[in-house]
């Protein structure tokens, strides 16, 4: 049975909370339940975004000029992806969104929320994600495991602990504001465990969206 409507759904969560582990698992669950699915990211999802997102990842910059060019990527992606996927009836899984730069442009590079609220404003008024899974876990357990799995670190899995006590101050309060869109996980616990929550969040909006 095919969703009664399209849904955006978006994932969330710290450098090295796991939230890409589990971009497969929901894209077959979604294909499964009859829904065409459109699976993307952030910084990037265009040719001109994943330039933008080498820049990013790899080039050392003022805060503000940093959110400026997330905030150029994502327009990009949200005019020739986002809303022409929604638009088509398609379903659209995305590896972060905008609570990303809440998060680490607004809270980690210390740019506040109401700076960044501006943006999302003039970069996609009226867009907001259906669903955000937040993979939530301390930043000391999330720089283990990222120094474990990723040698060959960017400059924002660099950074130091502090920064992503920040950022997860940030992901938390906007959680906080929009109980309705996000989804809390423990990620903490072994992949089977949050994988298993993941798969039941995404049931429920399935369930919800069907005719």
């Amino acid at each position: 049975m095919t969703a009664n409507s399209p849904a955006f759904i978006t994932l969330e969560g710290i450098d090295g909370a796991g939230k890409s582990s589990h971009l497969a698992a929901i894209r077959t669950q979604l294909q499964e339940a009859g829904v065409t699915v459109v699976e993307t990211r952030e910084p990037g999802g265009t040719p001109l975004g994943e330039q933008l997102r080498q820049m990013l990842l790899h080039h050392a910059m003022a805060a503000s000029t940093e959110a400026l060019l997330m905030f150029a990527a994502r327009s990009e992606h949200v005019e020739q992806v986002i809303r022409p996927a929604l638009a088509a009836g398609h379903w659209v899984l995305s590896d972060r969104f905008s609570d990303a730069s809440v998060a680490y442009q607004g809270g980690g590079r210390g740019l506040g929320e109401a700076r960044v609220a501006v943006l999302e404003t003039w970069t996609h008024p009226g867009l907001r994600p259906d669903l955000t899974l937040l993979f939530d876990l301390d930043p000391a357990e999330a720089a283990r495991r990222v120094r474990a799995g990723r040698p060959d670190q960017d400059r924002f899995e660099r950074e130091q602990a502090a920064f992503f006590g920040r950022v997860r101050q940030a992901y938390l309060a906007r959680a906080a504001a929009e109980p309705q869109r996000f989804q809390v996980l423990d990620a903490s616990r072994s992949l089977p465990e949050v994988a298993d929550e993941v798969h039941r969040v995404v049931a429920r909006l399935l369930k919800e969206r069907r005719p």
